[in-house]
């Protein structure tokens, strides 16, 4: 019997922009590729399912080329492994980044108190412009922390609440290819996988 792998699939404006997929023919068209154990979570584009491949980028790809026959329109697919999510999971909560260091947030207003965190996942690790960009925005409300494929986003209070939040985002977003995901979301995926 082959091994099987398990991933979390993140997919971009799967219900949003005037598209609308019901969760049970979201888990049907996924099914429709041979994957198995095909579970959604909320209806926002979180699914997992098992495989047993364990080629990444071909796997995305297949699920692009799928969602778009059947779906009429491109969705973005970003894929993680439970023990990549438990890594987003362990940072986004300040436990540490991959370099081994922990505590990396930057103290000040985001220190203690109620905060949000939101996770921006890539399909590939951020180049330096975007970095930049991204920590050039931080500020004493807004706090961009840049880890491989993912950026953390922590703030006190709502997402609706910060500065950034509208077309100053949009705008910082432009021309990347990226989903993002509230901390609450992103562990409940990982709680299904």
């Amino acid at each position: 019997m082959s091994d099987l792998y398990r991933y979390a699939a993140l997919l971009r404006g799967i219900n949003v922009g005037g598209h609308r997929v019901k969760m049970d023919r979201l888990r049907a068209v996924i099914g429709e590729l041979g994957y198995t154990d095909v579970k959604t979570l909320i209806a926002s584009g979180n699914v997992v399912f098992s495989t047993e491949s364990d080629d990444v980028p071909a796997l995305e790809a297949e699920i692009e080329a799928h969602l778009l026959a059947e779906l009429g329109y491109e969705v973005a697919t970003f894929l993680r492994t439970p023990d990549q999510l438990a890594e987003v999971v362990s940072i986004a909560q300040g436990r540490g980044s991959r370099d081994g260091s922990t505590d990396t947030w930057r103290g000040g207003a985001l220190a203690g108190g109620q905060s949000s965190c939101y996770v921006i996942f890539f399909a590939e690790p951020l180049g330096s412009e975007v970095a930049t960009r991204f920590k050039n925005a931080c500020s004493h409300t807004d706090d961009f922390q840049i880890e491989g494929r993912e950026i953390y986003w922590r703030l006190p209070g709502k997402l609706s609440d910060s500065p950034l939040f509208g077309r100053k985002s949009e705008r910082m977003m432009k021309g990347l290819q990226t989903t993002s995901r509230n901390l609450t979301t992103v562990r409940r995926l990982l709680g299904k996988l």
